[in-house]
């Protein structure tokens, strides 16, 4: 059996997921109530028995380690691994990761002790189910030095990737990175294309497999990202091949996209599937209990262990895990991602006396559109999103507004009686 390790890059400061990347990293934000962005890429790589991984990351890493170092324990028998490689200061460098490739290239002296055949890189903020072993298995069929996981797309959605031309036996000819709208690359379409829906054209996913001599000669130079720089040279010097993806693939790099793929789950036929028993998606397993439900209305909604749901009413919505939503509120399209603990007795006798908002969502609380982070007290009466009040894209104290959706940030208190 071919030896494969994996590589997942964490991304750079996430500034398009802010604040939610405020204080941790892109790959640690929580996902559909009980998961992180993280687990997705680590679950596709057991799910194909890849099951030696490095995590490659510097920003606000403290959470992820803590998360990956809790959920991924492999038995000593299995010889696996899920391990994050930040950056560090070595005789040879003392800067920060540059880029994709300039990640991997600084921790090429940690891969090699695996002696891995292949390297298959990931990135660490896409929502999809893949069998990367599938698509190993097509990479050494098909006798390529690299191979590239590409997705149909629009002419409109071409410009934000990077774009494959290919022939016939799905070898790479040329690589375009972001076509501008205005450009004709009509001669870029995939050959022979029917797509119903107009998705003419191949975009790279940014999921890669590399030969590992390939890799290591192909990071013999001063480029820093694969996308822009590694790919491009390398269709010039080696056999590069496109393995088609035809499933559900969503870059959730973005607020809007954040949302949009978390509230998809509570839909009765989910683009992204949580259910299937030979593909689970891993996560850090918690020891809470059940959610609570009384006398509350739900629907289409998703919660997660731990939450207290009392006399509300909730639509289109996920609830993350210890989420607490009190009585008489009413809450529709809200992402809430719950909370890391419960307050005991004493402390919410000691909250109530100050005067100071319960963690978690109070009484009467009218609140749409919105994602409420970690750790959130919001007090009773408060309306988020329901107010009629308009906003600029930007920070407004305790809450941010991006592409229409308010963020309240975490650890933040809203007082009672507060509208947005």
């Amino acid at each position: 059996m071919p030896r494969v390790l994996s590589i997942i890059l964490g991304g750079g400061k996430g500034t398009r997921l802010y604040p939610l990347t405020s204080e941790r990293s892109k790959p640690a934000v929580p996902f559909g109530g009980k998961y992180r962005i993280i687990d997705i890429a680590i679950s596709n790589c057991i799910n194909s028995n890849f099951k030696q991984v490095y995590v490659l990351t510097q920003f606000n890493s403290a959470s992820l380690h803590t998360h990956i170092a809790h959920g991924y324990r492999f038995d000593s028998f299995s010889k696996g691994f899920v391990e994050i490689l930040a950056a560090e200061q070595t005789l040879n460098h003392s800067g920060w990761f540059e880029g994709t490739a300039d990640a991997v290239r600084k921790n090429l002296i940690h891969f090699k002790d695996s002696r891995p055949d292949y390297y298959i890189i990931l990135s660490g903020d896409q929502l999809y189910q893949m069998s990367l072993r599938d698509f190993l298995d097509e990479h050494i069929s098909s006798g390529a030095a690299i191979s590239i996981a590409t997705t149909n797309v629009t002419r409109e959605a071409a410009s934000g990737f990077g774009i494959m031309k290919i022939d016939d036996k799905k070898r790479i000819q040329a690589f375009k990175e972001k076509p501008p709208m205005d450009q004709n690359i009509d001669d870029w379409k995939i050959p022979n294309s029917k797509d119903p829906q107009g998705r003419d054209y191949l975009a790279s996913m940014g999921i890669y497999i590399f030969n590992a001599d390939v890799l290591e000669k192909s990071l013999d130079n001063e480029f820093t990202d694969f996308g822009k720089e590694i790919i491009p040279q390398a269709i010039n010097d080696y056999l590069v091949h496109s393995y088609v993806y035809s499933g559900y693939w969503e870059d959730i790099g973005t607020i809007r996209s954040f949302y949009e793929s978390n509230l998809d789950l509570a839909q009765e036929n989910p683009k992204f599937n949580c259910y299937d028993e030979k593909n689970p998606i891993f996560s850090l397993v918690r020891d809470l209990p059940n959610c609570k439900m009384i006398d509350t209305d739900l629907n289409k909604v998703v919660t997660s262990a731990g939450c207290v749901l009392l006399k509300s009413k909730i639509n289109n919505s996920v609830i993350g895990v210890r989420g607490i939503v009190r009585e008489s509120s009413v809450l529709d399209g809200v992402v809430f991602m719950g909370a890391d603990f419960y307050q005991t007795a004493e402390e919410e006798s000691a909250d109530i006396a100050a005067k100071r908002p319960l963690l978690g969502i109070g009484k009467n609380c009218r609140i749409k559109n919105a994602i409420i982070d970690k750790n959130v007290r919001i007090g009773d009466n408060c309306k988020i999103g329901v107010s009629g009040k308009t906003y600029e894209k930007g920070q407004h104290g305790p809450f941010y507004i991006d592409d229409g959706i308010i963020v309240i940030k975490k650890d933040s208190i809203i007082p009672s009686g507060t509208e947005i």
